[in-house]
């Protein structure tokens, strides 16, 4: 697999504007491209992401975020024991076939993708990914979101993405991408429902990553799903005790059931991917957590909670149920 992950074709490295700093992790609120025009269409924020793509398949960074990540899929696929011909095929295929026509590549794609249309069972959920639209920091999370989704060869009609910031041009700009724009606020409350399932969270809320884990709270559905996003020993580190066994009590909970890699940190991409993990949760650690940590079935409640860094949903309840995995 490591070879395969560096078959992609190299593009020259175009100049590039030093990145703002980004808020503290977990803001909800983007920070803005001071640079950006006021308004913009379509065809230049689908240009944009083309070129922020091509910046980061020459980086230092890519290649280092792409070890990491595939140090970690490999042992998460193990112990998915997935069929011959299925989820660990398509995942030992990790590769780029820049031969193919790019004519069939979809509208906004990097130079030389091509989109998997196999059998692959990967999902993808993206939450809280900002204004890509006037944000530049937002913008490089996405391109790295499109090429993560290619070289895991997991359709872009299999990615489901949400913000309750976007706008109706990034909306239709996501629709021309080919991933598919989730209508609801869902906070996070997704159950994977047994398929194996990417979550890219990057600086999102602390209780977005709580109300994930609540449902999905058994060994059997953790064991599917991998988090890349805010370091939860990062969170534990900066959030005192009390506050999170109180308020994200999940989160707590699962500290000894995981196991996470931090991303490489890098000049060029310190204030995009600063305090990035990628998290999977080994079924022999689940099945060591004491009986009673999954008896606690209790819905998150934050009404307490300060300084909670997540927009909530306004028009339905979505925690009257838990979100089935579409």
């Amino acid at each position: 697999m490591a070879a395969a992950l560096g078959s992609w074709q190299a593009v020259a490295p175009r100049k590039r504007r030093p990145a703002a700093r980004r808020p503290r992790p977990g803001a909800v609120a983007a920070a803005r491209d001071p640079e950006a025009e006021p308004e913009v269409d379509g065809e230049v924020v689908l240009r944009r992401i083309r070129e922020a793509g091509e910046d980061l398949l020459v980086s230092e960074f890519w290649s280092s975020a792409l070890e990491t990540i595939n140090s970690c899929l490999r042992k998460h696929l193990e112990q998915l024991n997935a069929p011959e011909g299925t989820l660990l095929e398509a995942t030992g295929k990790l590769h780029l076939d820049s031969s193919l026509d790019e004519s069939h590549a979809a509208p906004g794609s990097i130079p030389g993708e091509t989109l998997a249309t196999g059998t692959c069972s990967w999902k993808c959920v993206c939450y809280g990914i900002g204004n890509f639209a006037t944000c530049v920091l937002a913008r490089n999370q996405l391109a790295f979101l499109l090429l993560f989704l290619e070289k895991c060869q997991i359709p872009r009609n299999h990615c489901w993405v949400y913000d309750p910031l976007f706008s109706q041009l990034e909306i239709a700009v996501l629709n021309t991408l080919g991933v598919s724009v989730l209508s609801e606020n869902e906070e996070g409350r997704r159950s994977v429902r047994g398929q194996p399932t990417v979550f890219y969270m990057p600086h999102c809320g602390t209780a977005l990553y709580n109300n994930l884990l609540w449902s999905n709270w058994s060994a059997d559905a953790l064991s599917k799903v991998v988090i890349i996003g805010n370091s939860f020993r990062g969170l534990e580190g900066r959030l005192l005790t009390r506050i999170l066994q109180k308020d994200y009590v999940y989160v707590a909970k699962i500290l000894k059931g995981l196991e996470e890699q931090e991303f490489p940190q890098t000049s060029q991409y310190m204030d995009i991917f600063n305090d990035t993990s990628i998290h999977w949760f080994p079924v022999h650690k689940l099945t060591q957590l004491p009986a009673d940590t999954w008896a606690f079935q209790e819905e998150p409640d934050y009404e307490d909670c300060e300084d909670l860094e997540i927009i909530r949903n306004k028009t339905g309840d979505p925690a009257a149920a838990r979100v089935n995995l579409l």
